[in-house]
């Protein structure tokens, strides 16, 4: 599978990017696989959730008793407020229903609620959610769905992409449990990384390195391929299409691979044996403006170094709090712990084929810098023909006092 250009998805303002059922089914398990009554008596509410066809509403009605479940709740935001009331359709679920409003269904957004046998069949599943329109549009700003938010125990949905930052802040600030799906991007900006560094947040089990393939609907797929950027891929697959995102689960739940401790190699045996050639051989570099050595690789992290190591972003999916600690990030804003020694504001950034990009180094301060020139990437000179380059987003950790090896 190869990724539709999310750019262009957030251009047109496209948000709509639906989870499937297996990816929800896999990682809600795990929590399960942790701790077996991790559900049992809590109401779960879904927020910016589709329900008449979402797969979160569908895989928690459908297991309202295997979780034990006190009460599920699940609302919508109306077409009208999203402005793309041009391509929606009321699903028959909905116009079949007495209850149904043709000015109301642009209008409001839905809330369907699950807490007991209504059809007196024997089981609690989808077909006993009961659902009405609620008295707003369904926005998760609203004072209606505030109201949701503070009688839920846990907090479970996808929201949008580009509300993420807003929609996790909404969360915090009412003290709730949650899985949340997000751009993986997001962890290492600052008003999500601190709540990570300080262990009220984590990643969820689904390693960092895959993306999530969500399934898109027509009139949004329709748009992406449009307006995607040349190269650009996307599948279509039994009629429907995919896009893959570079999506991730966040979380303060606890789930068993948070406590399971990286195996690593010495230093002297990472340098003798790792499998990464920017390693083997060569040894670990030090950053140009912080006091760091440079680790590519999560599992080249050396097990008997002590002093401060700048790791790549996908570490946090491995991070163990009891085999390491989280001291800030190169993230603007993020990396008091680990202050810069150095600004680059008199360099210029330079492309290898000797053009000048037009940037100032002020571009590239507070980034992990290494100070070479690989010959394949820009990199920032300055007067005296001194030369850095800048790397990707680096979490600074250290060994922990005391704890797993």
């Amino acid at each position: 599978m190869s990724n539709i250009d999310l750019h262009a998805a957030k251009r047109t303002k496209n948000d709509e990017f639906y989870t499937q059922y297996e990816d929800i089914q896999k990682e809600i398990n795990a929590y399960l696989e942790y701790n077996p009554d991790v559900f049992r008596g809590k109401t779960i509410l879904l927020p910016c959730d589709d329900p008449e066809w979402s797969n979160f509403t569908k895989f928690f009605a459908q297991n309202f008793e295997r979780f034990g479940l006190k009460k599920l709740i699940s609302t919508s935001y109306a077409c009208e407020s999203k402005g793309d009331c041009d391509t929606y359709c009321p699903t028959l679920f909905e116009t079949a229903s007495p209850k149904y409003d043709k000015n109301k269904t642009k209008t409001h957004g839905k809330i369907f609620t699950l807490t007991h046998d209504t059809n007196k069949n024997g089981v609690i599943n989808i077909e006993d959610l009961e659902w009405t329109y609620l008295k707003g549009d369904g926005d998760f700003r609203s004072d209606e769905i505030k109201k949701l938010r503070d009688d839920a125990d846990i907090i479970i949905t996808n929201p949008p992409f580009s509300l993420f930052r807003e929609f996790l802040a909404w969360i915090m600030e009412a003290h709730k449990k949650f899985i949340i799906i997000g751009n993986k991007n997001s962890a290492g900006c600052k008003e999500v990384f601190p709540l990570i560094k300080d262990n009220k947040m984590w990643i969820g089990t689904m390693p960092m390195g895959f993306d999530i393939l969500f399934n898109v609907p027509e009139h949004v797929a329709t748009e992406l391929i449009k307006t995607a950027k040349s190269g650009s891929k996307y599948r279509i697959i039994d009629n429907i299409v995919y896009a893959r995102a570079s999506g991730c689960w966040f979380t303060n739940l606890d789930h068993g691979r948070r406590h399971r401790p990286l195996q690593l190699m010495t230093m002297e045996e990472n340098i003798k044996y790792s499998k990464h050639k920017e390693i083997r051989g060569q040894g670990y570099q030090k950053y140009d403006n912080y006091d760091a050595v440079d680790v590519p690789y999560s599992d080249a992290i050396p097990s008997d170094y002590d002093g401060i190591m700048g790791v790549p972003i996908t570490f946090l999916d491995k991070y163990c709090p009891e085999q390491f600690e989280i001291l800030g990030s190169t993230q603007r804003g993020c990396h008091d712990g680990v202050p810069d020694t150095r600004k680059y504001n008199d360099y210029w950034e330079m492309k290898q084929s000797g053009e000048r990009t037009g940037s100032s180094g002020n571009k590239t301060n507070e980034n992990a810098n290494l100070l070479r020139n690989d010959g394949k990437n820009n990199y920032f000179i300055n007067s005296d023909g001194r030369c850095v380059q800048s790397l990707y987003t680096r979490i600074f950790i250290r060994k922990k006092k005391g704890g797993v090896q």
